[in-house]
């Protein structure tokens, strides 16, 4: 195998005008997916029975309605816990994949941003929907649950950029080798001659139109 092309730890991937894997943007995910566990949590301590009350300064009681409902419940029996910890669980997620891999792993883990991104991106959609059904369903509104949702949102716009480049990359491996062993071993991040040369590509592309 011939030396894989050097890429470094700054390289910016087409079509961004940034890096998608550096880490004040990973950083900025983690802390805003923290507010979110520690208000799933919150929540899910409420389902659980371990605090009496929702603190709501705008629905007030609407929130353990919303909590209290048939769809909630029916979700807690789905996920055998509590929707609200659930959520938790899944946010903890975003932050242990945001902060794993380096500056890099757009390229050489793979694993890790499809991971990251499939934890995110359903998750922000999925709280989209129940907020929706709060309202069309429940016919009651939870301020937190509203929070949750919003930041949900705000986590599929700050990650799906390194997920795309990731998804480029992977792509471009396999309409170039149409090998599927060649595609399974760059997405786990082992190298190959034809990932280096992609990967190197997509910077010198970005670096072009740069120039330009």
């Amino acid at each position: 195998m011939q030396a894989p092309i050097p890429i470094s730890r700054y390289a910016i991937p087409e079509p961004w005008h940034y890096n998608p894997s550096k880490w004040s943007q990973r950083i900025t995910i983690c802390l805003v997916a923290t507010i979110a566990t520690l208000i799933a949590i919150y929540l899910g301590l409420y389902q659980w029975r371990l605090v009496d009350s929702i603190w709501d300064p705008i629905f007030g009681v609407q929130s353990m309605q919303v909590l209290d409902s048939d769809v909630s419940h029916e979700l807690s029996r789905w996920f055998r816990i509590p929707d609200g910890i659930f959520g938790a669980w899944a946010y903890l997620g975003d932050i242990i994949f945001g902060l794993a891999g380096s500056t890099r792993r757009w390229y050489d883990r793979p694993w890790i941003v499809i991971l990251f991104g499939f934890d995110v991106i359903p998750l922000g959609i999925v709280s989209a929907i129940l907020v929706a059904m709060q309202g069309f369903v429940v016919g009651a509104f939870c301020t937190l649950c509203l929070a949750t949702a919003v930041i949900s949102i705000i986590l599929v716009f700050l990650a799906y950029d390194e997920v795309w480049s990731c998804i480029l990359l992977l792509y471009r491996v396999w309409k170039r080798s149409k090998n599927f062993r060649i595609l399974w071993n760059t997405f786990w991040g082992h190298p190959s001659n034809i990932a280096y040369q992609i990967a190197g590509e997509m910077v010198k592309k970005r670096e072009n139109k740069k120039r330009k």
